[in-house]
């Protein structure tokens, strides 16, 4: 069918038309497909099938995850202009460029506060503009961490994201636990390092040590609520714990 032209302004049309190819492309099956294994060709017809791959090509997201954090963003308000963020687990950069949108720190605004966004991951991943990359550095080292607070100079962290996991093994329990693991490293890290009122997101998979990782949490934020964006895969175990308001940490006992 051909596509009528667009004009210059017409952007309903244009969106219009947009959507629909992604509609279309998300109902095609890859059709070479030889030589690879089921896990690959399962992998590869989930892609074609995901409108979020395609939306997130469209505008220049590095992957599909962006989608989750702007839908938190959207409904709790945890990023603003100004804002110092964290992110943890942050290759290939997707969940970063939405913080530095959000925060003003790559600078697009002039007439808003320009944030700060220190982005984090073992892997190595190219720059976003606006943030500060340490590359193929391990959150968990405490070498890695010092140079985080030494990067920050003093400052207070507004907004510490994590979208970190471990490699799976395959044996629940033992991914189950890792991942728990590391959301306690963050929540350690934020404590230490997190403004009066600053925000946390944590990704982690269903299992039975989540409600004490929430009251953990609990006890130094406001609020603590689990949240599944439209954009996590349905048939995933993967939440995101927001905790919310930091209380600050209790006075040392004299």
């Amino acid at each position: 069918m051909r596509q009528p032209v667009i004009r210059s302004g017409n952007l309903l049309i244009k969106r219009f038309l947009q959507t629909n190819n992604a509609v279309q492309l998300a109902k095609q099956q890859p059709n070479n497909l030889k030589g690879r294994s089921k896990s690959s060709q399962d992998w590869l017809t989930r892609q074609l099938a995901d409108p979020y791959v395609e939306k997130a090509r469209m505008l220049n997201f590095r992957c599909r995850s962006a989608f989750k954090l702007l839908e938190i963003d959207d409904k709790y308000k945890i990023l603003k202009p100004g804002d110092v963020v964290l992110d943890c687990g942050a290759a290939p950069g997707s969940w970063t460029q939405v913080a530095a949108e959000r925060t003003n720190a790559n600078g697009k605004n002039d007439r808003l506060p320009k944030g700060s966004v220190y982005s984090i991951d073992i892997l190595h991943f190219h720059a976003v503009p606006g943030a500060t990359i340490f590359g193929g550095m391990d959150f968990t080292n405490s070498f890695a961490q010092q140079r985080l607070r030494e990067s920050l100079a003093g400052r207070s962290v507004n907004c510490v994201l994590s979208d970190m996991a471990p490699n799976a093994t395959g044996v629940r329990m033992l991914d189950q636990e890792s991942i728990t693991n590391l959301c306690y490293e963050v929540l350690k890290f934020a404590l230490a390092m997190s403004a009066p009122q600053a925000n946390l997101v944590v990704k982690i998979w269903d299992n039975g040590d989540v409600p004490k990782l929430e009251q953990d949490m609990l006890f130094f934020y406001e609020k603590v609520k689990r949240v599944k964006p439209r954009a996590s895969r349905g048939d995933s175990a993967e939440h995101f714990l927001l905790a919310r308001g930091f209380k600050g940490l209790p006075p040392m006992p004299t």
